[in-house]
């Protein structure tokens, strides 16, 4: 029973010395940094799986759809850096529509109220992304398709000795 235990003592021992070692080196340090939005999406994509193996009701698709959300942009911003979040902000609304559609969805019988709050939110972040996308250079980039359209419906039109019904006055 001693081996055992020596054994057993010995192991953890040994795990206790690479876990400190690689944390002086920095590795729990850099994946902290970069995988900590697991925290948000596993428990996002668990709460899924327990509604689709039916083990919970569908109102966990709400906190379910929220988290699965979040840690998406998280992960989004982690990669690309955090500047991303002064346009990607709206999706932090966009996650408490998705969650109260995914319940709307497969909620029986369908919840009432779910489907036009999940809508008003969604139609908010897409207004607000919107409106912060054009504090970017997205309004040239609108600018110039209203140009490229106006100016192809100027010289696009069919030239044809006659003239529409709307310029001849009836």
């Amino acid at each position: 029973m001693s081996s055992r235990k020596d054994l057993a003592l010995g192991i953890f021992i040994v795990v206790a010395g690479v876990v400190i070692l690689l944390g002086k080196l920095g590795v729990f340090g850099f994946l902290g940094r970069t995988l900590w939005p697991l925290v948000l999406l596993l428990p996002g994509i668990f709460l899924h799986f327990m509604f689709f193996a039916r083990r919970a009701s569908a109102a966990i698709l709400i906190p379910g759809g929220i988290l699965t959300v979040y840690g998406l942009l998280f992960f989004i911003c982690n990669i690309g850096g955090w500047g991303l979040m002064a346009v990607l902000w709206p999706v932090l609304i966009l996650g408490v529509a998705v969650g109260l559609y995914e319940y709307y969805l497969y909620e029986t019988p369908r919840p009432g109220g779910a489907l036009p709050i999940a809508l008003g939110l969604t139609l908010l972040s897409i207004l607000i992304f919107i409106f912060s996308w054009f504090k970017t250079g997205a309004l040239y980039i609108i600018a110039l398709i209203l140009i490229a359209a106006g100016i192809w419906m100027i010289l696009g039109r069919k030239r044809s000795g006659r003239r529409d019904k709307w310029s001849r006055g009836w």
